[in-house]
């Protein structure tokens, strides 16, 4: 939905210099709803970072990187490396804390609180998702940039979708776009993609096991250990559901190995005999991020969610995957980004969110987050990689979605893993630039 947007008012921070670049901290104020702009305010962080040298090049191009997600901020850079360094090479870049993360108006069980009812919390979250991170990006665009000056958006695996959210409402701001592993499904219901990706997660589980195939033994003893309701630092018992989340990260390179060396430390005799060790559980414990991003929890299912309830779309279908079943009958299957209900009782943290998080499932008035005839009628460079396997966005609807919008490159390999950008980012950077210059 296009919505007018007006230059956000922005205040500076610190400014620093370190290994070849000049950082400079800036934050902005924009409404909460842009439907009522006079309403409430709230806070958008964004990092501004040159290369030393172009510092005083007033017409260096600006880029703006949009983090994965939903629920976490802009990388922190500590050097001027990687797909970063390759992008200061002729782009002024500004890493977004989009809204509700890292220094931007933080969204925790404790700013929540202030809000007095599952339902105020609820309304509040429904201006979290990936049409108003394009606003605040456009706001920030107008204030930081010449009249009708264009930036390069770079997006990785969500941040992918929040671009193509911005191509279907504010083409205008994109001088081009580069995605990495971030193709969304914009055709497809939330039903369809975790069909999808269910079948991913058992490829996955099935590479892993062949690949440490004396680890199916170890987690045969972890299960019934589990029953015992060994308590984590956090005080919540490690239940067979928690452990089982422990393949969030099978479709990044080397998630199989630390997986494989945290079993190798499964147990250790006490008084009672064997049983699983502190190292294990402490480990267990921090494995995951939904605690200190619970926006990736109550949040997540919504980045799909166009005028349906999603209703815990992941949870609902498990049922159709018994393989995935917890039973000692048969093979644990590692699950990946499957949100669950559960995870309300799993996590402390989580406890206060409960019921906000329910209203958000149940939620069918979802607003649209792209245009289809908007996409089909694109005139923006857009270059993409992804990957075959991919286990959180499916290669099969990135490749529906590129089919669908004009002057679209994709790159299509099994080279890397979902995080191939952290991996092998100059050279990735390098080829999607060639390639948005050619389309």
């Amino acid at each position: 939905m296009k919505i007018s947007i007006e230059p956000a008012s922005m205040t500076m921070g610190v400014a620093r210099r370190f290994e070849g670049m000049i950082l400079k901290d800036r934050f902005f104020e924009v409404p909460l709803d842009y439907a009522h702009p006079s309403g409430s305010r709230i806070q958008v962080f964004g990092r501004e970072i040159v290369a030393a040298a172009s510092d005083s090049d007033e017409k260096l191009p600006w880029a703006i990187f949009f983090q994965g997600g939903p629920g976490f901020a802009s990388p922190r850079p500590s050097t001027k490396s990687g797909w970063l360094g390759e992008l200061l090479k002729h782009h002024r870049v500004l890493l977004l804390d989009q809204r509700g993360n890292g220094l931007s108006t933080k969204v925790l069980p404790q700013s929540l609180s202030v809000l007095r009812t599952p339902r105020a919390q609820a309304d509040y979250l429904t201006h979290f998702r990936a049409d108003n991170i394009v606003r605040d990006a456009e706001a920030i665009r107008l204030t930081l940039l010449p009249r009708g000056g264009k930036w390069v958006g770079l997006g990785q695996s969500y941040g992918g979708f929040i671009l193509l959210t911005y191509l279907s409402f504010h083409p205008e701001g994109l001088a081009k776009v580069l995605i990495t592993g971030g193709v969304a499904c914009v055709k497809r219901h939330i039903d369809e993609n975790y069909r999808m990706t269910y079948g991913k997660v058992l490829e996955k589980n099935r590479q892993f096991y062949e690949r440490y195939p004396e680890d199916e033994a170890v987690i045969r003893d972890v299960l019934p250990a589990l029953e015992k309701s060994p308590l984590l630092p956090s005080g919540r018992p490690l239940t067979a559901r928690r452990f089982q989340q422990l393949g969030l990260n099978f479709g990044m390179s080397g998630a199989f190995e630390s997986l494989h060396y945290l079993l190798e430390e499964a147990f250790i005799s006490g008084q009672a005999g064997k049983e699983l060790s502190y190292t294990f559980l402490a480990a267990c414990d921090r494995q995951l991020p939904f605690e200190t991003n619970p926006l990736f929890c109550i949040l997540h299912e919504s980045i799909y969610a166009e005028g349906y309830a999603t209703r815990w779309a992941a949870e609902r279908l498990r049922a159709e995957f018994p393989a995935v079943e917890i039973s000692p009958d048969q093979r644990l299957i590692f699950t990946g980004e499957m949100i669950s209900p559960t995870m309300m009782d799993e996590y402390p943290v989580l406890d206060p969110l409960r019921d906000c998080a329910e209203l958000l499932a149940e939620k069918s008035d979802w607003g649209p987050l792209y245009d289809l005839q908007q996409l089909a009628r694109n005139e923006v460079p857009v270059a993409a990689i992804s990957y075959h396997g991919d286990m959180y966005v499916p290669i099969e609807w990135s490749e529906e979605t590129a089919r669908h919008i004009p002057h679209f490159a994709q790159w299509i390999t099994n080279e890397w893993e979902h995080n191939g950008l952290g991996l092998d980012g100059p050279r990735i950077i390098a080829r999607l630039m060639e390639m948005a210059g050619s389309v």
